[in-house]
């Protein structure tokens, strides 16, 4: 049997069970680290909580590859565990859709109330609004209005030619010059 941690997806009696790969993973971590960096270079407030475990239950419930929260920080912030059916869903959460579709995912972060899902195919950035209860496809973040995020998807594509702090460097020079915009 494998070392690797299961994610698990609990959707109206439905359980989705995955092991992620290698470069799952390190995507995950680069557009977690990407988000970082957009939210240091905007000064936007953030609160990381990776993939922590999201319930309702008898409903549903998901690990996010990653996760932040933005405008609700304060709700969270400290608390050694969270209740969905008192604290709030994360802000922002960021799935890898790159062996599997997140598609069964995206109706359980609707569930939650999950406002912005990042997706990426291993080729674009796709940003999901949540809107009266499902997603719509939006070319703009609500977090981070000024950054054109699906270009975010050029610097992953180079992830596997280039050096990750190089990467990173680069991403917080190009995120610079965009806000000077």
């Amino acid at each position: 049997m494998s070392d690797r941690r299961l994610r698990l997806t609990y959707n109206r009696g439905n359980l989705e069970m995955m092991a992620p790969s290698t470069g799952h993973e390190f995507s995950k971590t680069l557009i977690g680290r990407f988000v970082e960096t957009l939210a240091e270079e905007s000064t936007v407030p953030i609160y990381p909580l990776g993939s922590t475990t999201f319930k309702r239950p008898q409903l549903s419930g998901a690990e996010p590859d990653e996760c932040f929260y933005i405008d609700n920080i304060e709700a969270v912030r400290g608390k050694k565990r969270l209740d969905l059916n008192e604290d709030p869903a994360p802000d922002l959460v960021i799935e890898i859709d790159v062996t599997s579709s997140s598609q069964n995912r995206l109706q359980v972060y609707a569930d939650l109330g999950v406002a912005e899902v990042w997706v990426y195919n291993g080729e674009s950035l796709v940003i999901q609004q949540l809107q009266n209860g499902s997603y719509i496809t939006s070319p703009t973040s609500q977090f981070f209005i000024n950054i054109p995020i699906s270009e975010i998807a050029i610097f992953l594509q180079q992830a596997g030619q280039t050096d990750y702090l190089e990467l990173v460097k680069a991403f917080r020079n190009w995120v610079r010059s965009q806000l000077k915009k």
